[in-house]
């Protein structure tokens, strides 16, 4: 088997278990490797330490299948991984009867590149390396084996694929489109999901333990959603008992997915929901001219810092948009605060919030600290699965 070398002391990283070899960790490749096949990995002094996948066209040289270098690569390595990874969220007791879960979850599942997320009987798929690109049949038929899924729609299509040299693949992999648009219960809500075209897997699964969190918090309070998507935070609010509810984002597409979610969902009072098209940062600027206020806010905005190399530019965003939050919160009010770049850490953007309350001269305390559910799990050696992090925050 083909063999990276690692330069010297350069084996310390996965003696810690951490999966990533980057380019500069790489002292040579003996023999050679095409994008997405097994290398065995190998330290300075010849000592075996891992089975990885090979990834020439990236800055990640090669991810970590197994530290145990002993183990084969193969369609019944994948299954066992698969396998395992859905009984630890069928042991949980928090996510029975949800459905919609994340299924494999990346690097803290021990498939690097593989995220799988389930919305009833219907699987969507996203690969973004070249080795699971290279397993794709195997991982498609650990995933329909185990799950017993009707159908797996691929959404291989992220930005990320460009930097493995990968183009985008899209489509039904395995059974057949439904007949029927998708749609999900969420906590007694009903939710569409559109896994073709909707954002990531179809929908943001990730806060669905903070969605759940609005709603006891919205009993009897004006509620402002920013970058709403189609409305989850929203229809949780509503579910809640809002006073009324303002759903605001640039996209009309997603409004118009918004609105019909809540058609959706006939127990809820339609009347006490407003929907506006407009760009969030504007639309908070016109609130404050017009001394609006809202007694909880939730802002949820895209990913403003993919990178580290982002972040300067990304924390003047999110002190922004955290600035205008406060100065729009009722005394005694609640801001539900998140950010999904990782490029920006929870001490940063606890600093970040921190100096938008100072600058709206507000005194505030965090109540709480939020993240994605445990069907996200982030695994100890590789904090970089630690993506989304939320303040509930209540100032005076």
């Amino acid at each position: 088997m083909t063999q990276l070398i690692l330069k010297p002391g350069k084996e310390r990283s996965l003696f810690r278990r951490h999966p990533w070899i980057f380019e500069g960790s790489v002292a040579r490749l003996d023999g050679r490797a095409r994008a997405g096949d097994t290398v065995e990995v190998v330290d300075a002094d010849g000592r075996r330490l891992a089975k990885a996948a090979w990834s020439p066209h990236s800055q990640i040289r090669a991810r970590i299948w197994s530290f145990d270098p002993d183990e084969t690569i193969d369609d019944a390595f994948f299954k066992r991984r698969v396998a395992a990874a859905v009984a630890r969220r069928e042991a949980m007791p928090q996510l029975r009867g949800q459905d919609g879960m994340r299924l494999l979850h990346g690097e803290s599942d021990g498939l690097p590149g593989v995220i799988a997320d389930r919305y009833g009987d219907t699987l969507c798929l996203q690969l973004t390396a070249a080795g699971p690109d290279k397993w794709r049949k195997a991982i498609v038929g650990a995933l329909a084996k185990v799950t017993g899924v009707a159908r797996i729609y691929e959404r291989s299509d992220s930005d990320v694929r460009k930097l493995e040299g990968l183009a985008p693949v899209t489509g039904w992999v395995y059974g057949e489109a439904p007949d029927a648009p998708l749609s999900i219960d969420e906590n007694g809500v009903r939710l569409g999901v559109d896994v073709v075209g909707g954002h990531k897997t179809g929908f943001y699964l990730d806060q669905r333990d903070n969605r759940l969190l609005t709603r006891a918090l919205a009993t009897g309070r004006s509620v402002l959603n920013c970058f709403c998507y189609t409305g989850g935070f929203s229809l949780q609010a509503l579910a809640g008992g809002a006073a009324s509810v303002l759903s605001i984002d640039s996209s009309g597409p997603a409004l118009s997915g918004a609105r019909a979610n809540l058609a959706l969902n006939p127990q809820l009072d339609a009347d006490r929901a407003e929907w506006l098209e407009a760009d969030v940062f504007d639309a908070l600027r016109v609130f404050r001219k017009e001394g609006r206020t809202f007694d909880l806010i939730v802002l949820d905005p895209p990913k403003f810092a993919p990178s580290a190399a982002h972040a300067e530019r990304a924390a003047r965003a999110y002190k922004d948009i955290n600035l205008l939050g406060f100065r729009l919160l009722n005394p005694g009010g609640y801001l539900l605060t998140y950010s999904c770049s990782g490029g920006i850490g929870l001490e940063l953007f606890q600093k970040i919030v921190a100096g938008a309350a100072v600058d709206a001269g507000r005194d505030a305390r965090i109540l709480q600290r939020l993240s994605a559910g445990p069907d996200h799990p982030v695994a100890l050696h590789f904090p970089e699965g630690e993506y989304l992090k939320g303040l509930l925050v209540q100032a005076d």
